[in-house]
């Protein structure tokens, strides 16, 4: 199904609804990101109350304004991977480790409990995961700064 066949709305619930251009309706739809890390606004699939499939968009640039925004909204009440700016200090080189970072949801500290929590998803994407299982991303390594990448490339 292509992005111009459905259209999305709020219930008096908060829930999301899909209407179909069929008139197909479906109430407490969520939408899931195909590729959340890699292509997180290409491939928007949304899924029935049941885990099916009953929508699709390409790209989330392309949906109207009013739909998107919807999405978007409640992909971010899920979501929480919090992007890594900057690595301020680390407590130690080896682990476990707490790492001082700044990230676009703030200054917190993360404890590294060992090597293998940080994933590289390609040559500059990471994800390292925390002692309490949140998850950080580095989204281009080459965009942090030099002290960064110095802390960084103790533990690669």
């Amino acid at each position: 199904m292509s992005q111009a066949n459905f259209t999305l709305t709020r219930d008096a619930f908060g829930r999301l609804v899909f209407q179909a251009e069929n008139g197909d309706r479906h109430e407490a739809v969520t939408p899931v990101r195909a590729f959340p890390i890699a292509a997180p606004d290409d491939g928007i699939s949304i899924l029935s109350a049941e885990g099916h499939e009953i929508g699709w968009a390409d790209r989330l640039a392309d949906l109207p304004a009013a739909t998107r925004a919807l999405i978007e909204e409640e992909l971010a009440s899920r979501e929480f991977v919090p992007e890594i700016a900057q690595l301020l200090s680390v407590s130690s080189f080896a682990c476990p480790s707490t790492w001082q970072v700044r990230t676009d949801r703030g200054d917190t500290a993360l404890v590294l409990k060992g090597e293998e929590d940080i994933r590289r998803l390609s040559a500059t994407r990471l994800l390292i995961a925390d002692g309490n299982g949140i998850q950080y991303l580095v989204r281009d390594l080459s965009r942090l700064d030099r002290h960064s990448r110095k802390l960084l490339d103790r533990f690669l």
